[in-house]
This record gives structure tokens, sequence and C-alpha cells, in this order.
């Protein structure tokens, strides 16, 4: 029986007037007694209560290896946290999933079942920019902090909320989309950009993103193509842009789409290099993509090869005993997933604390206290502020490529690989 039954049932018997003030002393003075009769774990029920951390993602379909890295990490913060004595004095936390399956209407339906029936005090998603879109207005009308461990759209963020409650440890478009420009100029030597991008707001948001970045430069697009996420051909879209000279793509899809522009220029035989946000990340990539999955380079926030730290030490010894299937780095993967969601689950607890209790609005301004705090993919100096939500920038970018199965970062070999 819960402490809430338990009080219902207590208040519901019947009741006569003499009977009244012996009972508010039984409810006074005989706590002790009624938690030893019922089995209740400790005198203060409501401080023992778990803070529910919610998380909306895409947990089956082409991304759910994403949406498992997204868990993977979270938990392991959550299993040190709670094991070095939790949240608020002693409360522990718990994480409840619900599948969002890439659709933005299960989202949606998915995160009003954990605010309302989960009372979840903080809420984590997703892995698709219109997913967490969708959820924006429910969390900031809600007055429930949104935490963004993946989804890299600009406006998530940068939503014109105000109050803001939507944080984010991630990418962010208008940020990547000025370093996959560089990146190709550098690594390329890209003259002539060649846009490919899914036909969803995902994509709208970085051909923005893009175009501004060019501009900034005195350059524009030398095409803009559009594809369908179910899209399994996009030779046509291709063929316009090597008309138009494009001499490097820049792409941004998530896995499955991403994959069949690799194999239609397969079977178009353009060996054009492929600069791309992180959506091959996200599954499935080489599976789906062939043998060329190698020449896409693609951003990330973090990779476990290279130098250590003792924090990447810890979590990587965590996820090693946690789960069989990791044997080293070369197993974590998407990367990406894993350290944003530990940082933003650290980051996330430290807020709770410095909020001193569940409120939402409590918890916002919570984030704006966090000082110092040594994580997985950087030391974060005050990383949050009314004016910034984002806690990571383009000095935290690293660029990766599929070597087999694992993602590495890019070595000057595969730029060159690449580039044939």
């Amino acid at each position: 029986m819960s402490a809430s039954a338990s009080h219902h049932a207590v208040g519901a018997s019947a009741a006569t007037p003499a009977s009244v003030p012996s009972r508010r002393r039984w409810l006074r003075n005989g706590t002790v007694a009624l938690a030893a009769a019922c089995g209740f774990v400790s005198l203060s029920s409501y401080a023992a209560d778990t803070v529910k951390i919610g998380l909306v993602t895409a947990l089956s379909g082409q991304s759910a290896r994403a949406g498992e890295a997204l868990t993977r990490g979270m938990t392991i913060a959550i299993d040190e946290i709670n094991a070095s004595g939790g949240v608020l004095g002693g409360r522990k936390l718990e994480l409840v999933r619900r599948d969002d399956e890439g659709n933005p209407a299960k989202g949606v339906l998915a995160a009003r079942e954990l605010i309302y029936k989960d009372k979840v005090a903080v809420l984590f998603g997703g892995l698709d920019t219109p997913v967490s879109m969708a959820i924006v207005p429910i969390a900031n009308q809600e007055k429930v902090p949104f935490m963004g461990p993946w989804a890299a759209g600009t406006p998530i963020t940068h939503n014109g909320a105000n109050p803001n409650y939507v944080f984010r440890v991630s990418a962010v478009d208008e940020i990547v989309d000025g370093a996959m420009v560089n990146y190709a100029q550098q690594t390329f030597g890209a003259k002539k950009l060649g846009l490919i991008l899914v036909n969803n707001p995902w994509g709208e948001s970085n051909e923005k993103g893009i175009v501004a970045a060019l501009a900034a430069k005195g350059m524009k697009p030398a095409a803009i193509e559009k594809f369908e996420a179910t899209d399994v051909d996009v030779t046509p879209q291709l063929g316009r842009l090597k008309a138009a000279g494009a001499d490097t793509l820049l792409m941004v899809g998530n896995v499955g789409p991403s994959a069949q522009v690799v194999k239609s220029l397969d079977r178009m035989g353009w060996k054009v290099p492929i600069v791309s946000h992180w959506g091959p990340a996200g599954g499935r990539f080489t599976e789906l993509a062939g043998p060329n999955a190698k020449t896409v380079h693609f951003v990330q926030t973090y990779s476990f090869f290279g130098a250590t730290t003792p924090v990447s030490q810890r979590v990587v010894a965590a996820l090693k005993a946690k789960y069989p299937d990791i044997k080293g780095p070369d197993d974590i993967t998407p990367a990406v997933g894993v350290a944003n969601a530990y940082d933003a689950m650290r980051l996330t607890a430290l807020a709770i604390d410095r909020a001193g209790s569940t409120n939402g609005d409590a918890i916002r301004t919570g984030f704006y206290k966090i000082d110092r705090y040594e994580g997985l993919i950087k030391t974060y100096v005050k990383p949050f502020s009314e004016q910034q939500h984002d806690a990571l920038s383009a000095h935290d970018y690293v660029w990766a490529q599929f070597i087999d199965n694992r993602i590495v970062p890019v070595s000057p070999t595969g730029a060159k690989v690449a580039a044939k």
C-alpha cells in the first residue's frame, strides 16, 4: 500500500465527533507504528520518492540504435548520481522511456503521457527535429524543462518563448552549417557546393543556415535539391546537382535517406565528396549505404577514440560493466548519443539540486546557476544563461567517418579516399 493510498483509506473511514481528536493525535503521534505496520521504508515518504526523468526518442526503426545510445548515456549518468546519493538530499532518479518511432504525432502523445501521467520533472528528447519541434510548445506551456541530447534544429532552443524551458547539449544547425562549409573548403577545396537536404523542418533549418554561411563568404549554392525521407532513388536530384557543377555535396538527412544518396551516387558513377550533418551516425548506415558509406564525412560532438580523461575512462568502464556488447570504444555507437545524453543528464541533476525542488520553473533557473561541471565532452563553465540555452559550440565538434561499422575521427588518409 502506498502512502497516498493509506492516507486516503484513513480519511475515508467514518468518524464521530468524539473520535476526531483521538484520530488527530493518532495521525500525529502514531506515524512510526503505522509505518512499521504497513511496511513503509521511510518516515519521510515524499523525500524517498524517485524523481522521474522522461525520454521520448526513437526506440524502434532505422534510428533505434541512436535511441538506445541516448538511453545508455542517461542510464550510466543516473547510476552514478544515484550511487552518490541522488538529488535533493537523497531522492533517486528514475528513467521513464517512450518510443516516438520518429513520428511527431506519436512524440507529442508520448510527451503528454510523461508529463501528465508519469509526472516527470524533466523531459528529454529526441532524435528528430520535427518531433522535438512538436514537443517544444507543450514543454513551454506546461513549464516542464525539455532537454535535447540529439536533435539539432536551431528553432528547438531558439523558439521565441519567454520564459524558455528548452535546453540542449547537442549540435546546433546554424553552427554545424558554418562548420560544414568550412570543412568542405578546407578538406576538399570546394568551390561550388551543392545542397541535398531532407524535405522537412530539419532540412529547412539547415538550408537557411548553409545559405547564410555561404552568403557570409560571398558565395551561393551551386544548386539546392530536396528528397523525401521515404525516397529510394535520388538520382534525378543528384543529376541536377552534377549538371550545376557541384564539386562537393553538403548533405542533411537521417540514416535511410542518406544511405540512398550514397547508393544513387554509386548508380550514377559520380564520385563526389560528401560533407554531412550527423544523420548517418544514427543507425544502420553502413549496412544500408554499402561500401561507399566510408566516403561520407559527418560532424560529431564527441569521439571515444584518442586521448582519454578520467571522466571518459570512468564512463567507458561503466558501459562495459553494464552492457555485455560493449568491449571497447568501437562498440559505443553512435558515440554522440551516449556522450550528449550523459553530460545532459549530469547537468540536469545539477540544475535540480540548484533548484532545491522538482518545480519546473525552479529547475529552469537552476540550469542558469550551474557554475562548472567537468563533463565527458568538455568542462562546462556557466553553460546556460537566459540568453544561451545551448551548452555546446563549434569548438566542440569533431569530424568522423565510418571505417567498417565503426565511427572514427577522420584521418588524412580518409580525407584523400573521399576526395577521389
